[in-house]
């Protein structure tokens, strides 16, 4: 056991535990990145699409043109599907205006609605003979197929999520060749069924394609399936059967290895994709100049150079028609500019591609910076730690980036980064752990010599814990038990139990000067020194003073209450414990007051003069609470409070009003307080105007008042400043202000 707490410190010191941590958080990111999750999947695309945001595709050439089927076609000839003849009109129309290949983004699934013999058979009113020339004419879809078989026309299907028919063994597949060390179909998208054309144009076409689209978990469309399985065969996308006809290829051949599907030939072209068969599609912003009308189609108002030369796909932008897509550079583009999209990458070679050794560097990066970070970073300064976490952020970034905008490549920066930002947030853990057995350990020996306040100030901020202040506002309290000394004298042969009573007193006054967020600076015998907003910031320290003095007297007749019964079980003399509080806001010099050897926190300035002083008057004004103006006015809609005099202190130049607290929100809205309140508030008013009869008709007033023994010092103690200034009046532009003559 001792060698192995020998060993365990040893290695501690030596190597670390964190690191120890850090190798194995390492080693678990790269087997989250193998495994790759669909989380970890969803931060990578978001690269990208930031990546297409800065930089998409320029367009340098535009090979590719759209009929669409918009809002003004729709207005002009009704709503979709239109006849079939009218979709043969436009494939003549751009047939003849030098169109290398149509590509359609819908599918014509069911014979044509208008069809002659249908019409002949629905139309209630037609006579025989109009029935028999209906029947006669040919159908609008062998109409649409003599059209498509002078063309080169290439079909849209789509694949469903369920089977709705078999397919006819005698309607043409285009073939797909697997050349490599496992077969396509494993890894491609499977639809269980097929949606085709009607067999009559169907035969015709020169090709046929699935324009399914398959969306990310996040609803963009990123990356385009090149092969499909539908319904158990192997089909290509639209765009790739228009590049397959155009290009004369008569097989695509898919390429595989153990890992998937790794890309799609045509002759002469290989089109790299992903493990599943999709192209990543290098997205240009939305280019509204490669669309035309259909209906302009129809009228054959097109400009030439709008369709001669291009492979002309027909879809639809119309909004009732829900063909609207997400993709990473626009929140809306129709569906069939996405196949232009593809198509455009692909014939002017501007695809991106992840290449078979993207993994690699991603996994070689996480681990070499992991490595550095784990060697160094517990070495390193804050600012170097820093400096150090941007210059490998902003190498991952700026290596991601260069394969992509020089290369096409997708190569990850977000796992490396996410695994070395685990890593360093670990060390920052550990740092933190380390700190917080360091401050229990500050606490443990300090907690019994010093205040639990300034300990855990000391533990957070060691550095502030030195000699010299700062000035702030504060609201500092003085408490004293009244008469003490008489109930000392009665302890003269018990001074064990002079101290428990002591403690028995100041540990509940303490208590709730802490509660309410105050500081304790000192005990001086039997008195309580304390102030708020200080060392921590106390936005309400006025009423919080204020709250902490009500509960103290409360406390102290809690006390009192006990020791009666003591008393009188016991069969002793009973003298009640009476504290006086003075409480006072002002400015003060705050902090570490003393000397190398011994510091004090504590607080000084005339504020504190004043709180004392105010203490020391609470028996001459018969108000166990008196406050000065600054704390009363902050206090005021939280307290009983009641104004008892203007006063100069000794050492000060300028009066002070000071009031006393009677009581929490209760007794203020009591009436009453508010009759006494009046009465005083009267009382002075007449006092200061040096209206003496008024003043004493107010005091006579008030003695008739209920609770009015509660105001019989303050009104005794104004009769007799009456009577002396009868004899000896104030000097001419008295204020009102009395000098105080004790401490």
């Amino acid at each position: 056991m001792k060698r192995l707490k020998i060993w365990r410190r040893w290695f501690a010191q030596k190597f670390g535990f964190a690191r120890l941590l850090c190798l194995g958080l390492l080693i678990v990111f790269a087997a989250l990145r193998l495994w790759d999750p669909p989380p970890v999947q969803e931060l990578r695309l978001r690269t990208f699409d930031m990546f297409q945001l800065i930089d998409p595709r320029h367009k340098t050439v535009r090979p590719v043109t759209i009929v669409d089927i918009d809002d003004k076609s729709l207005a002009r000839f009704g709503q979709w599907p239109w006849s079939r003849t009218r979709i043969a009109d436009m494939i003549i129309n751009l047939t003849s205006n030098g169109a290398v290949a149509i590509g359609f983004d819908v599918v014509f699934s069911e014979p044509d609605r208008l069809n002659p013999d249908l019409v002949a058979s629905q139309m209630r009113y037609l006579d025989d003979a109009t029935r028999t020339r209906l029947r006669e004419l040919p159908s609008n879809d062998q109409v649409l197929s003599e059209a498509i078989r002078r063309s080169r026309v290439v079909l849209g299907e789509t694949g469903q999520s369920t089977i709705t028919s078999e397919i006819d063994k005698e309607l043409p597949f285009t073939g797909v060749a697997t050349v490599g060390e496992a077969g396509a179909e494993r890894f491609l998208f499977e639809f269980p069924g097929l949606l085709r054309n009607v067999p009559v144009i169907e035969k015709v076409a020169a090709g046929r394609g699935l324009f399914t689209i398959r969306t990310e978990r996040d609803g963009l469309i990123r990356r385009v399936p090149t092969v499909m399985l539908a319904q158990g065969n192997i089909m290509p996308s639209l765009s790739l059967e228009i590049l397959r006809v155009v290009t004369g290829t008569p097989t695509l051949l898919v390429r595989t290895d153990k890992a998937g599907v790794r890309a799609v030939r045509l002759k002469g072209v290989e089109i790299p994709t992903d493990e599943n068969g999709q192209i990543w599609v290098h997205y240009a912003r939305h280019d509204p100049s490669i669309y035309v009308s259909a209906a302009d189609v129809l009228d054959n108002t097109v400009p030439p150079s709008k369709i001669n030369g291009k492979l002309v796909l027909i879809g639809t932008s119309a909004v009732g028609l829900n063909d609207i897509k997400t993709t990473p550079v626009s929140r809306a583009m129709p569906g069939v500019e996405i196949h232009a999209q593809v198509l455009e990458s692909i014939l002017t070679g501007a695809t991106i591609s992840r290449p078979n050794y993207a993994l690699g560097i991603e996994l070689l990066a996480a681990m070499i910076i992991g490595i550095l970070v784990i060697i160094f970073t517990p070495n390193l300064g804050p600012v170097r730690l820093v400096v150090a976490g941007a210059m490998f952020a902003a190498i991952l970034i700026g290596t991601s980036w260069f394969f992509y905008s020089q290369y096409r490549y997708i190569i990850d920066f977000t796992y490396p980064l996410l695994s070395t930002t685990a890593i360093y947030l670990t060390f920052i853990f550990a740092s933190f752990v380390r700190e917080q057995r360091q401050r229990k350990e500050i606490r443990g020996i300090f907690a019994q010599y010093m205040s639990p306040v300034l300990v855990e100030q000391m533990a957070q901020s060691p550095e502030k814990v030195v000699l010299g202040g700062e000035e702030r506002e504060m609201t500092i309290m003085f408490s004293d038990v009244r008469g003490f000394t008489t109930i000392s004298e009665s302890y003269k042969h018990d001074p064990q139990g002079l101290i428990v009573l002591m403690n028995r007193f100041l540990t509940p006054l303490t208590d709730v000067i802490i509660e309410e967020k105050g500081y304790v600076d000192k005990y001086m015998g039997d008195a309580i020194m304390a102030f708020w907003n200080a060392p921590l910031d106390d936005a309400n320290h006025q009423v919080n003073a204020c709250e902490a003095a009500v509960q103290m007297l409360e406390k102290i007749d809690v006390v009192n209450k006990e020791r009666e019964q003591e008393a009188a079980d016991g069969g002793r003399i009973y003298i009640p414990l009476n504290v006086g509080i003075g409480l006072n806001t002002g400015i003060g010099v705050v902090g570490n007051m003393g000397s190398d050897l011994k510091k004090n926190y504590s607080v000084l300035g005339d504020s504190v003069n004043l709180a004392s002083r105010l203490e020391g008057q609470t028996k001459e004004y018969g108000f166990p609470i008196i406050v000065g103006s600054r704390t009363a006015l902050a206090a005021k809609d939280r307290f009983a409070i009641l104004e008892l005099d203007f006063i100069m202190v000794k050492g000060k130049t300028e009066p002070e009003v000071i009031y006393a607290i009677a009581g929490r929100e209760d007794v203020m809205h009591s009436a009453a307080f508010q009759r006494l309140r009046n009465i005083t508030i009267e009382m002075l008013g007449c006092y200061r105007s040096c209206d003496w009869q008024g003043a004493l008709d107010a005091i006579e007033r008030g003695r008739r008042s209920e609770d009015a023994d509660t105001l019989e010092k303050l009104f005794k103690l104004y009769e007799a400043r009456i009577k002396e200034f009868r004899i000896n009046p104030p000097p001419e532009g008295w204020t009102g202000a009395y000098a105080l003559l004790t401490k």
